[in-house]
């Protein structure tokens, strides 16, 4: 454990000598919708592979680079590009970022992510926001010895996803006169896509959108004290009784449809944390 926190240490030590200003919120953005980096000003640019032991994004649609500026009059650090629990990765290192934000003083989190639409309400290129989580992954970030400098042994999970921020969201989307949804993300490992079976039981047991991503980050999220906020884009139908093939071009084409309203409502969202 002390080699985790080193290891945290020395990878928040090379961003924060690379970068000229103090992050205020860190983002995770999902697959195909890494274009909302562009619109950082006066961006700091960081290939992973330069940071100490930070993973490397292998996923189309991941770019794999830190993007860190100002947006919306906030100082953010944006991750361009995530790690899964599919690609190989142990969860420790699936969530090592988010530690290492922590470390920088981050204390809010914005997640992002491309996922079918298991409620049969919502449409292909529809928003969500995510009000609570499954984790049908079978595996948990926090197994293991815990890190007492990093968080509790047992953290709450009560409001995963801040209600306060949520709130916030809601009434931007308001503004912008964004249709946005509600529901509760199910993270499954992957990388298969479900089968018919697998999602009705998902769909019965609460779900309302699958993914493969964002529940480890957001564990690793509350566990250290951070808040967190976060936004769907429903790129499929993933509905049991009617399901059709889906290649993940497909997820990766219907999330850039969906960029312009992504885009508008994350930078609101952004302005309005305090």
């Amino acid at each position: 454990m002390d080699n985790l926190l080193k290891k945290l240490a020395e990878a928040a030590s090379f961003i924060r000598e690379s970068i000229p200003v103090q992050p205020e919120i860190g983002m995770i953005l999902g697959s195909g919708l890494g274009v909302l980096a562009d619109e950082v000003l006066n961006p700091t640019v960081i290939p992973y592979e330069k940071i100490p032991h930070f993973p490397t994004s292998t996923v189309e649609g991941h770019s794999g680079e830190l993007v860190v500026g100002q947006l919306q009059d906030k100082t953010v650090l944006v991750m361009k590009g995530r790690f899964h629990f599919y690609e190989g990765y142990p969860m420790q290192e699936v969530v090592f970022p988010v530690y290492v934000m922590k470390l920088l003083g981050i204390e809010t989190l914005v997640v992002t992510n491309a996922a079918g639409g298991m409620n049969p309400s919502f449409a292909a290129g529809d928003l969500m926001l995510i009000t609570d989580h499954i984790n049908f992954t079978g595996a948990n970030p926090l197994i293991g010895p815990n890190i007492a400098e990093l968080g509790p042994r047992f953290p709450d999970m009560s409001e995963a996803y801040n209600r306060k921020l949520r709130e916030m969201a809601e009434a931007k989307a308001a503004e912008l006169n964004i249709p946005l949804q509600q529901g509760v993300y199910v993270s499954v490992s992957g990388p298969t896509y479900c089968t018919p079976a697998e999602l009705k039981m998902l769909a019965g047991i609460g779900g309302d959108a699958i993914g493969m991503s964002t529940v480890p980050e957001v564990i690793a999220a509350n566990h250290c004290g951070m808040q967190v906020v976060g936004i769907t884009c429903i790129t499929d139908m993933a509905i049991g009784e009617h399901l059709e093939p889906l290649t993940h071009e497909q997820v990766v084409r219907v999330a850039a449809e969906a960029r312009p309203k992504f885009i508008a409502l994350i930078k609101e969202i952004t302005g309005g944390v305090n």
